[in-house]
Parts: C-alpha cells; sequence; structure tokens
C-alpha cells in the first residue's frame, strides 16, 4: 500500500496522560505559583478557582462538595472505598481492568461480606437491569481499558437507599452527567482535560457526606484518605484545602484546561468535539473491512477511549502472544513515522488498538490517522507473509 503523505498536525494519541488542548503553550503556565505554599491565601485561592470552573463547566449542583485529592483518579476512588462502604451491602460491575481492580480491592481488600459481583468479558457490559440501587454500586462510566461505556443512566433510581460510586474518568466533559443519579464521582485531569496527571478530583453528594458523618468503617484511613474529624466533614477540603502539597504547576495546567473548556460553553462544547472525534473513527470503521470497535453493540462505544479489534480472519489466526507482538510492530512503524505515539490496546485487553479521541484532539488529525492504520496493518500483512513464505 502507498505510504499516505498528510500526517496528524498532534501524534499524540495516549489515553493517559492524554494530549494538551489545542493551542496549549508552557507560555499560558506563566502565572503558575511556583515557590508559594498551597496554604497561602493566593494559593487556596488557585485551587478554589480549579472547584469553581468544574462546577460551573460540568454543572455540578451547589449542594454537592468538591475537592482536589492526591494520587489521581485512583486515589479518589480508593479514599471512596475505604471511608463509605461497609453500611450496606455492595454490587460492584466489572467489565474491564479498572473496575476489576475496584472490585478486587472492595472484595479481597476492605472484605465486603455482602458483593454482588457483575463481571463481564472485554467489549460486553453487565446486565444494568439486575443491579440494585437499593445497596451500594461500585462502577465505572467509561471504560478506558476496554472502550466500553454505560449507554444511560436510566437504571439508577433516583430514590435509591444505596449510593453510587462511580469513576468517570474518561467520561467527564465527554458525557451529560446526570448528578441527581450520582453520589460519589471521581475523576484526574490527565483524561479529557489533558492536564498533568498526579491530581484527582472526588465530588460528594449530600447523601454521600450523610453516610461519611453518620458511618464509621470497621477499618484504619491512611490520613489521605480521611474527609472527617469527630464525626464532623473537613469542610476545608472542599475549599481548596488539600490533604497533601499538590503541584502548583499542574494547578495552574488544570486551570488553563479549564478556562480552554468555558470558551466553548463548558461540557457541551466538549462532548461535542468528543462526538466529532468518535464519528471521524467510525467513518473509517464502516469501509474497512479488516478492523471493527471491540465494543459488542454501538450503544456502550466510548467516544473517548476508542478500543479497536482487528477482524482479518489472517491476523486471527495466531495466537494471543503473536497478535499483541505484531500490534506493537505497528505502532513501532507508526511511531518511527511520527504519526502516532501509543496506541496499542491496553496489556491486559484483547490484542488491538485503542485511540484516544477526547475533546483536545482534532477531528482534522484522526482524519489523518486513519490512512496511516491501513497502511501499517498492510506493511505488517506483507512482512508476514513474506517471512512465513521464506
Amino acid at each position: 500500500m502507498t505510504k499516505p503523505t498528510a500526517k496528524p498536525q498532534c501524534p499524540n494519541f495516549s489515553s493517559g496522560p492524554c494530549a494538551k488542548r489545542p493551542g496549549w503553550s508552557w507560555e499560558n503556565l506563566k502565572g503558575a505559583l511556583l515557590g508559594r505554599s498551597h496554604r497561602a491565601s493566593v494559593g487556596k485561592a488557585r485551587l478554589q478557582e480549579a472547584i469553581d470552573l468544574h462546577r460551573k463547566l460540568l454543572d455540578i449542583p451547589a449542594d454537592y462538595r468538591i475537592a482536589i485529592v492526591p494520587a489521581s483518579d485512583t486515589g479518589a476512588v480508593e479514599m471512596a472505598l475505604w471511608s463509605l462502604l461497609g453500611e450496606r451491602g455492595v454490587d460492584c460491575l466489572a467489565w474491564e481492568s479498572f473496575s476489576g481492580d475496584w472490585l478486587t480491592d472492595v472484595v479481597n481488600q476492605l472484605k465486603i461480606e455482602d458483593v454482588r459481583q457483575f463481571k463481564v468479558d472485554y467489549g460486553q457490559i453487565p446486565d444494568l437491569s439486575q443491579v440494585d440501587t437499593d445497596r451500594d454500586v461500585v462502577f465505572v462510566w467509561n471504560g478506558t481499558t476496554s472502550g466500553v461505556r454505560l449507554p444511560n443512566h436510566d437504571w439508577i433510581k433516583t430514590d435509591r437507599k444505596g449510593l453510587t460510586i462511580c469513576d468517570a474518568t474518561s467520561a467527564v466533559f465527554a458525557y451529560e452527567m446526570d448528578w441527581s443519579k450520582l453520589d460519589v464521582v471521581t475523576w484526574s485531569w490527565q483524561k479529557v482535560l489533558g492536564g498533568e496527571a498526579a491530581h484527582g478530583m472526588l465530588v460528594l453528594s449530600p447523601r454521600a457526606v450523610d453516610r461519611l458523618t453518620s458511618f464509621k468503617p470497621n477499618r484504619p484511613l491512611p490520613k489521605i484518605f480521611r474527609m472527617t474529624s469527630k464525626g464532623e466533614l473537613n469542610e476545608d477540603l472542599f475549599k481548596g484545602a488539600t490533604l497533601n502539597t499538590p503541584s502548583m504547576m499542574a494547578v495552574e495546567d488544570c486551570v488553563d484546561a479549564l478556562k480552554w473548556v468555558d470558551s466553548m460553553g463548558g461540557w457541551k462544547g466538549t462532548e461535542k468535539r468528543c462526538i466529532a472525534n468518535l464519528g471521524a473513527i467510525e467513518n473509517w470503521v464502516a469501509k474497512t473491512d479488516w478492523i471493527d470497535f471491540l465494543p459488542e453493540t454501538e450503544a456502550i462505544r466510548s467516544r473517548t477511549s476508542v478500543c479497536l479489534k482487528i477482524t482479518d480472519p489472517w491476523f486471527n489466526g495466531f495466537d494471543d502472544d503473536t497478535q499483541k507482538a505484531m500490534i506493537k510492530d505497528m505502532v513501532k512503524m507508526l511511531d518511527k513515522e511520527n504519526v502516532a505515539y501509543d496506541i496499542a490496546g491496553y496489556a491486559k485487553a484483547p490484542a488491538g488498538i485503542r485511540i484516544w479521541a477526547g475533546a483536545t484532539i482534532e477531528t482534522s488529525d484522526l482524519e489523518a490517522l486513519c490512512p496511516w492504520l491501513e497502511w501499517a496493518y498492510g506493511e505488517l500483512k506483507a512482512s508476514k507473509t513474506n517471512s512465513s513464505a521464506a
């Protein structure tokens, strides 16, 4: 196949950390409060600005608490699990790597006795009609490693008795969040915002706050998990007083990204970009006979972490290890051409390609990428076939 000539302007298609916003420059961060304490009035004000912008741009209700917490989305999820679970039974949904990790923590680390496990393979989603939201429910919104996302909020009762704990790290700013259905929501700056890693966001509904202040789990809590003191909520945590020292450079970068989102009118603007980006890949897949989406149905197809599988019978005649090795060869070709970086599927997922299509990616770059994917696969197949013939 003839090598394409047009290349993506930005070849960064990693699913985390993700590409910076269009037009990003170090100049945008010249106001960073480097060398200043995050507990000084100016430092707290900048952290509060990040919180306030998130509230505005995601339409988070005024009575929901928002905090910046350590250890990215992982830290935020763990804070919630360790602080809130144990008051009642738990339904835990797992359909990819990270949701599987939360299930493992709930069962093996927290040792919650009454756990119903809803676990399915990559590309699938559990039967949501079987989930009981009068129990606590732990789930991801968008499975970053499988490209499978929730089809809707309908399975969550508004008058539920349990808490819904949602890892939304690849979903916020890409989908509408029905906050009435969500009690704990977590994400990181490194996904749809294209921010820097290591900082997480934690949102608590009034119902989650009630649980925090009325339920004392029978387990020790590390300092960075503690959101209460003597049965009272640590209100300062939700006013920019972080539990440990944040990077003020990363905070500045996050605020810069949020202002970019604001310029587009908030989450509706970034959602529109994500929809267009997925559309560019869908158009290519529809006319390409050797590739398809990993998710089994269109309704659960992610518009951010787009996971693709190779359907060519020739490719599927090899074992899994060989398939993954061939994917690595494709990725190396594209890397060498400075066309696409870091697009191999997640290590624990089936062999395939994973392309980040979040809001910081330009649709034109995805349109330029697709012919290169076809070229790389053609080169791979020709090389492997010739090698076998020899």
